[in-house]
């Protein structure tokens, strides 16, 4: 099992909750809204494309758009390997926190 990393994973959650509109700009506004944390686009950038040569998410070229000057968005969404990783870093969650309730009320 391969885990990921906690940033990897809120990303792909975010990319996730984000269905058909995972892009840049609202990858950003969907993990600042969750976890407080502002990213820079450089870190995100650099942050997909690892997902992407890792195999967890897919990238899908949009059209360029005149709202947007003539650039194109880039989409993302998760492989299913990407979907797995998740699952996994879930149970692996499970698995850590498994008995430790009781501890934690003391």
């Amino acid at each position: 099992m391969k885990i990921v990393t906690r940033s990897d994973e809120i990303l792909m959650l975010a990319i996730l909750r984000l269905k058909d509109n995972a892009y840049g700009v609202s990858i950003i506004k969907e993990v600042q809204k969750r976890t407080g944390k502002k990213l820079t686009f450089g870190s995100l950038w650099v942050s997909l494309d690892i997902l992407h040569k890792r195999g967890f998410v897919k990238k899908i070229m949009a059209g360029p758009t005149p709202q947007r000057g003539g650039r194109s968005k880039i989409y993302y969404s998760l492989s299913p390997k990407g979907i797995r990783a998740l699952e996994e870093a879930r149970e692996f969650q499970k698995s850590l926190w498994e008995g430790l309730s009781a501890q934690l009320k003391t």
